[in-house]
């Protein structure tokens, strides 16, 4: 995979961040950091390059995990963000698209988004 292409997935995982944030507080949402990327534990002194240190998050429900959302650190080859429902077997993989990120060939939209939490935060309540 090309740098350039890398480039862009960094870049629309830092939009995708912002989406699930400001998703989350409308929710009544925890927004947590789970995880940096390795490369940037282990720099020392050396610069860090990526725009955002942050590789994985999670959204929470009353204390508990509801989404958890990463994106491949930058040694692996097939890189992606993965997007998982907790307590379930719903997940989605998301790729760098031109200008956005790709569900399949579909661009993965805060649309998008919101409805798959709306769908998450009908399910917790139902089953409270």
């Amino acid at each position: 995979m090309s740098h350039a292409h890398d480039s862009a997935l960094y870049a629309q995982w830092v939009e995708l961040l912002g989406w699930l944030e400001a998703e989350a507080a409308a929710r009544g949402l925890g927004f947590e950091k789970v995880a940096d990327f390795p490369d940037y534990i282990y720099r020392m002194e050396r610069p860090y390059d990526l725009p955002t240190t942050v590789m994985s998050v999670s959204l929470t429900a009353a204390g508990q995990p509801l989404l958890v959302a990463a994106v491949s650190p930058r040694h692996v080859d097939l890189k992606g963000v993965s997007l998982r429902l907790m307590g379930g077997s719903k997940h989605w993989h998301l790729h760098a698209g031109d200008s956005t990120l790709l569900e399949g060939k579909r661009p993965f939209t805060r649309a998008r988004l919101a409805a798959l939490l709306d769908g998450a935060v009908r399910g917790v309540r139902q089953s409270a």
